[in-house]
């Protein structure tokens, strides 16, 4: 997962151990060595996480937290907060200020790379809602753009899973502050069985000291589960712990806290979970609200040319800010006509729902799908590179041709197939135009050459030969040949 991480510290010594460690493990590193200088950067080009030390003369790490969270451009970015203070009165006043996570020098690289990792990879989930979220607000009038720390953090539904009574008791005295609704499951199942029952909890916190279970467990449930998958997780550890903690984070944890637990520190954590749980629900709900049927296609719920058009727009432009490459698969069903034909428009219009639905379903959740015209579609997958979008496409296809859909209530089932043409961009700012044209090539290409397989183009449209393309696959289940 490579992303681009501001290290801000006022000691040079310090910016290039760490800067050292983060380029190891391949990420794009920026440095900075004053709070104003760190603003200054981040203004010009925002990172994706940032490294931030506390104490540096004139702007303190603390005032540059508090500036970042409280701009509504910048509050989205991770920040951890990195100190040789490791009291408890400065962890509070760093999570308060606004920060993700706040770490002790020396810091540990099992302790870095674990929350590095994972503040990352939501943000990259934030950042679609975000984009899609402006997308929307091209169509509607609809421009609430709050930032994160504005957001409540009381009144929150807490589930709460340890089987000690006296960490339960001093819990729930501590959550009591803010008048939150604690519920308290001792087993894993019981934890389930709580979630099924009322899924809409704001966090969900879980020992990693359960006496005769394994917490971890139930982080990989929740994670893996479409109901629970948004829903934020508070791992509780001991110090020794730390390698059970990292797993915890890879499987999709959002932070941790460790024991001996000091109850102001557990309640800026929970307040800040809180706060980037109902931030996203604000996201989803303003998305969700500012679409209309200008923006759906009716019959298949999927984006209609208009919203994937702005959307590409502004990718484009972020692509070429971050040089973050993203991908176009353009999607045509093969003979589609025949379906019409032969039984029907109402059939047909039954087997453009089900290819919709197969290709959502094996879509991330941030990745977008379109529906341009008649039997044409479009998916666009953000952040990822030549490999990924070569899986993707085959996969895809696999799905669609593996097995027939219906075209009537009576079980009547017809085969069908789909030609992808696919390019990516994002290495530089391009026309719209001009990447669809790259695909719409390749999609014509798959038809000339057989039809349910995969063609992709890379270079730019041009008049005579040289264009960079090739077949991906001749069909779902043979290799790639280029």
């Amino acid at each position: 997962m490579s992303a681009r991480v501001l290290v801000v510290d006022d000691l040079v010594p310090n910016v290039k151990l760490l800067s050292a460690k983060l380029q190891a493990e391949y990420f794009d590193v920026v440095t900075a060595f004053s709070g104003p200088e760190a603003l200054q950067k981040i203004a010009a080009s925002p990172p994706d996480l940032i490294l931030l030390d506390v104490m540096m003369p004139g702007m303190d790490g603390f005032e540059v937290c508090r500036r970042l969270k409280a701009d509504p451009v910048t509050s989205h970015i991770p920040i951890v907060m990195i100190t040789a203070l490791s009291d408890s009165e400065n962890r509070v006043r760093g999570l308060e200020a606004g920060a993700d996570d706040f770490l002790t020098k020396p810091v540990k690289d099992i302790a870095l790379f674990a929350r590095v990792r994972s503040l990352i990879r939501l943000k990259l989930t934030s950042d679609q809602w975000r984009l899609r979220e402006k997308t929307s607000q091209q169509f509607s009038v609809l421009n609430e753009n709050r930032p994160i720390i504005e957001e409540r953090a009381d009144h929150a539904r807490v589930l709460l899973v340890e089987d000690g009574r006296s960490v339960v008791d001093r819990i729930v005295a501590t959550l009591a502050f803010d008048e939150d609704t604690l519920t308290v499951a001792a087993t894993i199942a019981d934890a389930i069985a709580q979630i099924d029952a009322s899924p809409d909890f704001d966090l969900v916190i879980i020992s990693l000291l359960l006496a005769r279970e394994d917490g971890l467990r139930l982080c990989s449930q929740l994670r893996s589960r479409e109901s629970t998958r948004q829903i934020p997780m508070l791992l509780m550890a001991d110090e020794h712990d730390m390698n059970k903690v990292a797993k915890g984070l890879e499987l999709g944890a959002n932070d941790y806290i460790l024991r001996p637990i000091d109850r102001n520190e557990l309640l800026a954590r929970v307040r800040s979970q809180v706060r980037q749980k109902r931030y996203q629900d604000r996201l989803v709900a303003n998305y969700t609200a500012s679409l209309s049927m200008a923006l759906t296609d009716p019959l298949t719920g999927l984006f209609n040319r208009r919203y994937v058009m702005g959307h590409l727009e502004r990718l484009v432009n972020r692509s070429g800010e971050h040089k973050k490459r993203f991908a176009v698969l353009m999607f045509d069903l093969d003979h589609f006509k025949r379906v019409n034909d032969t039984y029907g428009h109402a059939a047909g219009d039954l087997v453009l729902r089900e290819f919709a639905q197969r290709i959502t379903r094996h879509m991330r959740n941030f990745d977008l799908a379109a529906r341009i015209g008649g039997e044409e579609f479009i998916v666009v997958l953000p952040d990822v590179d030549l490999d990924t979008v070569e899986l993707v496409a085959r996969r895809l296809c696999g799905v669609i041709s593996g097995e027939p859909m219906s075209y009537n209530a009576d079980g009547g089932m017809v085969p069908i197939t789909t030609s992808i043409g696919m390019t990516i961009a994002g290495e530089g700012e391009e026309p719209v135009a001009d990447i669809l044209k790259r695909a719409d090539m390749a999609l014509y290409r798959a038809k000339r050459n057989g039809r349910n397989r995969v063609e992709i183009e890379l270079s730019a449209p041009q008049t005579g030969n040289g264009s960079e393309s090739g077949a991906l696959n001749a069909s779902p289940e043979t290799p790639p040949s280029a």
